[in-house]
């Protein structure tokens, strides 16, 4: 049961504390627990003093002297800590910059040619791309096509092979996977490197210097030992994109010419490099509406709604332009 004021203010004038009626219950009970607490330090510490001055081992032994020390002062730690925990100031965490800002003179001034709540023609977006590439080196032009698809049903994986009108504007190095008779029958070949030794001692050392493989049908067998080694690095042959043909002859004609292939991404993008700054508008405009018809001829027929839901041109460390959606 709790204490009334009178009875307080007896127990404090007993302990010898400066309290009065004026002050309130809190603050007598507060001095009477604190006079408490000091009496207990005062009479362990009195018993501490006396116990060093004795025996070898028990209660007053130096070790339970030292733990009894040792409580004490956790005890007291731990009450000055509840008193002077505070709350620690938030940390202020700056907003970084957009990304425009944090890019180079050349990009902040491309940018500025471009309107972002605007979409292009393919004429206009072209004329952009050329205007907006750096001025260093032949940039690179690329597509990117997000398409209403699901990667995950094997009828909506979009995936397809094309010779591009004018070409890729790189220098690639073609290989043969073929035994004698096949290469025999398809006479002079203009690979870079011919045969199923040449290209077997290759993949056995793990040398891949070529960009692209082209290999009989018959020869797959003997590839997949090497699946592991070219398939990360998609140069496995693979009928839907030209590289698995008894035709060799043509399908290294079309790989020089310009045979690129594509396929959506896991979240139904297509990006693809269709050819060089360098080109000019003219064959640019060719290559992608070459890629264009090939998108439109491989739409599924379990896709409904909208297939095309957008499209942006973009060059190497250029700005992208978007496209109408309907110029597929």
């Amino acid at each position: 049961m709790a204490k009334t004021k009178p009875e307080l203010l007896e127990e404090a004038k007993k302990l010898g504390l400066e309290v009065t009626a004026k002050n309130t219950v809190a603050e007598i009970t507060t001095a009477i627990k604190s006079a408490g607490k000091e009496d207990k330090k005062a009479d362990v510490a009195t018993e501490l003093d006396a116990e060093k001055t004795v025996a070898k081992s028990g209660k007053r032994s130096a070790k339970a002297i030292a733990e009894t020390e040792e409580k004490l002062a956790k005890e007291e730690r731990k009450t000055s800590s509840d008193t002077e925990d505070k709350p620690k100031p938030k940390k202020v965490v700056k907003p970084a910059r957009p990304r425009v800002e944090r890019r180079g003179k050349a990009y902040k001034e491309a940018v500025k040619l471009i309107d972002k709540n605007k979409e292009y023609s393919l004429k206009e977006a072209v004329d952009l791309l050329i205007a907006t590439a750096g001025k260093k080196f032949d940039s690179t032009a690329e597509l990117h096509v997000r398409l209403g698809v699901d990667p995950k049903h094997a009828d909506q994986n979009i995936r397809d092979s094309i010779v591009l009108p004018a070409g890729t504007g790189k220098t690639l190095k073609i290989a043969v996977f073929a035994d004698d008779a096949a290469l025999e029958k398809a006479g002079k070949i203009e690979a870079d490197l011919i045969g199923e030794e040449a290209v077997t001692n290759k993949l056995a050392k793990e040398e891949i210097d070529f960009d692209i493989l082209i290999a009989t049908p018959n020869m797959m067998q003997k590839l997949a030992k090497f699946a592991k080694l070219l398939g990360p690095k998609g140069l496995m042959p693979n009928p839907k994109s030209g590289t698995v043909t008894n035709d060799i002859v043509k399908a290294v004609t079309e790989a020089k010419a310009g045979r690129v292939e594509y396929r959506v991404d896991s979240t139904g993008i297509v990006h693809l490099a269709f050819g060089k700054v360098s080109f000019g508008a003219d064959k640019l405009n060719q290559n992608v509406s070459a890629v264009f018809e090939s998108i439109k001829s491989n739409k599924p027929s379990s896709v409904k709604g909208v297939y095309v839901r957008s499209i942006y041109l973009t060059t190497t460390m250029g700005p992208s332009v978007r496209i109408i959606s309907s110029e597929i």
